[in-house]
């Protein structure tokens, strides 16, 4: 049993269109991602090339307006595009979700001038974004965070330190949500950063369990002088637009977490079809097919969650609840369905000459990013009761 040696999804598309779009997506994968993607992700390599053919695919931008050179694809094509890569090389179906959220802001509050002069070369692949939300000392309290943007003239003076950043140090632009006053959530605002920018840098990456391909990192403010014309929205507006983002973010990283998990089950089934004990396959043997089916079951429904969540963003119905379900439970059931295909390979599974235990360590994240789980189980809660 190979890496490589999956079938394809049986997907309900809406298009002709993106069945093609879907087949491409499949193409990049098994020739571009899959094969070197162990290698790659032992050997810490950011697969910057790889984002860069996104782009030129027209895969970069799909959800964004073709005026721009986007796709303007609806989320639920975008959202499968995100699954087959992120079943590939999650290093790389995460930054495109990360991606997409780092261009949201200027694609949905910049001004037309803004979004002419920018949003071309952040959607054609030339530019890699990052958002910066988060902080040291401010995590899942994202409205508690202190990196300054003092107004001076024409320009904002950025001071502050982002942490936990996905393409920390290697982004071409940082979407970045910074303090312009003191009035709490009211005093937040949003720049679009150059990561060029003088007095812009980014730390050592974290040494992490798994996904060793992204660079997650600490950004660093030190004096940086931002234009005030990449000032995104009105000032005291980015937190709203900071949580505007996320609930479509989520969106992407439960996809992700599908992608994982199908990789494992397809893994797993392989490896139990061929392995043999007591002189026939594991597959036969019922308590392991019953473990079998119940990872299947898992990854379609983790599925029809995160695609009945897209239909309402795409129809314009409110999403935020559905989002953070789907976050949660696609998530939560990655991480069984690792360590449930882990347990199917035995102490093979264990080892690195099967790709499933880096599907373990590489969903735990998907548990914690964007959001905790325990913060989703808060949004929905607070949905359901205020």
């Amino acid at each position: 049993m190979t890496a490589s040696a999956t079938k394809p999804v049986e997907r309900q598309l809406p298009t002709d269109e993106a069945r093609e779009l879907l087949a491409l997506t499949r193409d990049l994968a098994d020739n571009e991602l899959r094969p070197q993607a162990s290698e790659e992700e032992a050997a810490a390599e950011f697969p910057r090339e790889a984002f860069r053919t996104l782009g030129r695919s027209g895969l970069l931008g799909l959800p964004y307006d073709e005026q721009y050179g986007g796709g303007a694809q609806p989320y639920e094509v975008y959202l499968q595009v995100i699954e087959e890569l992120a079943a590939a090389r999650l290093t790389v179906g995460l930054g495109l979700s990360v991606h997409t959220l780092s261009c949201h802001a200027l694609a949905t509050f910049g001004s037309e001038a803004q979004r002419e002069k920018w949003l071309p070369d952040m959607i054609g692949g030339e530019q890699l974004g990052a958002y910066c939300l988060s902080e040291p000392q401010s995590g899942s309290d994202a409205a508690g965070l202190k990196t300054r943007a003092l107004r001076e003239g024409d320009e904002y003076v950025v001071n502050g330190t982002k942490a936990w950043i996905t393409h920390g140090g290697v982004a071409d632009f940082y979407s970045t949500m910074v303090r312009t006053s003191d009035d709490g959530p009211r005093g937040i605002s949003v720049l679009l950063v150059p990561a060029d920018t003088p007095g812009v840098s980014g730390a050592a990456p974290e040494r992490k369990m798994g996904m060793k391909g992204s660079p997650t990192a600490q950004v660093l403010f030190d004096d940086a002088h931002v234009p005030a014309e990449r000032l995104i929205g009105q000032e005291g507006q980015g937190f709203g637009i900071a949580m505007a983002a996320l609930d479509s973010g989520r969106l992407g990283i439960a996809a992700c977490a599908v992608g994982v998990a199908q990789a494992a089950l397809d893994y797993a089934v392989g490896y139990a079809k061929e392995r043999e004990q007591f002189g026939r396959a594991i597959a036969d043997f019922q308590g392991l097919s019953f473990l079998l089916a119940d990872m299947a079951t898992a990854v379609e429904a983790g599925r029809a969650l995160y695609l009945a969540a897209a239909r309402r963003r795409d129809a314009g119905l409110s999403f935020s609840k559905e989002a953070a379900m789907a976050k949660l439970f696609c998530t939560d059931a990655a991480m069984r369905v690792t360590t449930d295909a882990v347990q199917v390979l035995g102490g093979y599974g264990y080892t690195q000459d099967h790709p499933v235990e880096r599907y373990m360590r590489e969903a735990k994240v998907l548990q914690i990013v964007e959001g905790t789980n325990q913060i989703q189980r808060l949004v929905i809660g607070r949905t359901l009761t205020r």
